[in-house]
């Protein structure tokens, strides 16, 4: 650990997973440019976060691959990073289990039960628990249990794992459900939910207080918020902060949700990320110091939520740029030959 001159905060050796998607890649170049040494990883070669300039990068094989846990040491005992940010939720079982060996390394991480984790990666657990907590949620069945959703106001299909835009599909009636649950693996099917979409970026400290910044999707493109806003909504506050108490969450999430149009509920949660997400930036923005209490967290500090309040109606647009038109080097983690 280092200081920089003229300040007391800490420069950590950051390991942060997932750079290829946007919340890895933004949380890593935001750390880096604060002055933090930072490493990402990711499986996929061509990920555009393993050539942010600033970070270092390495790649290791899938969350799904018994090599992860192997390629993750090795890099850990080449880089000895003082903590660990995941941003990919399907590898939190994996560090979960590899909890004992990382403390005992000295690693910070800042990582929810094994049975949070598992609710928050199967969409159709998350259903069945935020129902039984009293949490208002689209009605959520699977294939074979069709008929117990009405057909009005249209369904939606989509995997019981994931996260984004991918494989799901809207329609309007339980047969034509029935046609798109024979193209999607592993499918569940929900009712949808019309209203005002919004985010909420969560800070879960060690002793389950919460604080919520919210932000309306005003524009999305493949599940992530190009387009958003702030806003301030008092129902919506609460009812994200009760969904994180009654999953046990921890540390930094995000909330996803509606103020409804045509619903018996004013707001309805319909899936809860155990990481930050793409649109983070725009809760720093606004006033919430979001990556400062997060780091607060992760190494055993207190987290000020005074500090994650935040200003209404600030506004953040985001856009493709190119990053590169050089050549990308063939790489493959060390656990493959």
């Amino acid at each position: 650990m280092t200081t920089s001159p003229g300040t007391t905060a800490p420069r950590r050796r950051l390991l942060v997973t997932g750079v290829g998607g946007a919340p890895g890649l933004d949380l890593a170049a935001c750390l880096a440019s604060a002055g933090h040494t930072v490493m990402g990883t990711d499986s996929n070669p061509l990920a555009p976060g393993l050539i942010v300039p600033g970070i270092s990068s390495r790649i290791v094989a899938r969350a799904d691959n018994p090599a992860y846990k192997d390629d993750l040491r090795d890099l850990i005992n080449e880089f000895q990073p003082e903590g660990i940010i995941s941003g990919v939720e399907r590898e939190l079982p994996l560090l979960i289990g590899m909890q004992g060996e990382l403390d005992a390394a000295g690693i910070r991480t800042w990582l929810p039960s094994a049975r949070t984790a598992a609710i928050t990666l199967d969409k159709a657990l998350f259903a069945e628990a935020v129902t039984a907590a009293g949490i208002p949620t689209p009605r959520t069945v699977r294939p074979k249990k069709l008929a117990g959703l009405p057909e009005a106001g249209g369904l939606v299909v989509k995997p019981r794992r994931g996260q984004g835009s991918k494989d799901v599909h809207f329609c309007d009636t339980r047969r034509q459900a029935a046609v798109l649950c024979e193209l999607v693996a592993d499918p569940i099917v929900q009712q949808r939910i019309t209203g005002r979409e919004f985010s909420a970026d969560c800070l879960v400290d060690r002793d389950g207080r919460a604080s919520v910044v919210l932000r309306r999707r005003l524009l999305v493109q493949a599940g992530m918020s190009m387009v958003a806003a702030t806003f301030h909504h008092e129902q919506a506050t609460k009812l994200v902060k009760a969904t994180l108490a009654a999953l046990g969450a921890t540390g930094p999430c995000d909330v996803q949700g509606f103020i409804t149009t045509d619903h018996p509920d004013p707001v309805v949660i319909t899936e809860v990320n155990h990481r930050l997400a793409a649109g983070f930036r725009l809760s720093e923005a606004a006033g919430a110091d979001l990556i400062g209490q997060t780091l607060n967290g992760l190494f055993g500090h207190p987290v000020d939520h005074h500090r994650l309040t935040y200003r209404a109606d600030v506004h953040l647009t985001k856009y493709v740029a190119e990053l590169s038109t050089q050549p990308r080097p063939q790489q493959t983690p060390r656990s493959q030959p």
